[in-house]
C-alpha cells in the first residue's frame, strides 16, 4: 500500500478511517503530518489532547493564553491526591508540549 504523503510503497502501511475518507500512511509520523490540527499560536501538530476555544485548537493552554484564550488550564491544579515528588517533577517539566523554538512560527 502507498503512503499519501510520503508516497513509499510500504507492505506494513496502515488505514486511518477519518470522517467519510479513508486514509493510507507508512509511518505515524506521516499520519500525524497529514491528519493532526495545528496550534494556532505556534504552529506545532497537536498530537497530545490540546485545548480549544471557540473552535480554535492551541497545543497547550499557554499558547492559548499568548493568543488571547482565557479560561483554558491543561490540567486541574488540585493535587491533593498525588506524591509529592510526582507533582514537583510534573511542575518543573511541564508543559511538555512546548513547540521547540527551531519549529516556531512566532516573528
Amino acid at each position: 500500500m502507498k503512503c499519501e504523503v510520503c508516497g513509499n510503497d510500504y507492505d506494513k502501511a496502515f488505514t486511518v478511517d477519518m470522517g467519510q475518507g479513508q486514509h493510507t500512511f507508512d509511518s505515524f509520523e506521516c499520519a500525524i503530518h497529514a491528519l493532526a490540527p495545528t496550534c494556532e499560536h505556534c504552529g506545532c501538530h497537536i498530537v497530545g489532547h490540546g485545548v480549544e476555544q471557540d473552535g480554535v485548537m492551541y497545543c497547550c493552554a499557554h499558547c492559548a493564553q499568548q493568543n488571547g484564550a482565557v479560561g483554558l488550564t491543561d490540567r486541574l491544579d488540585d493535587h491533593s491526591h498525588d506524591d509529592d515528588r510526582v507533582v514537583e517533577a510534573s511542575k518543573e517539566s511541564f508543559p511538555a508540549s512546548d513547540a521547540p523554538a527551531w519549529g516556531s512560527r512566532r516573528g
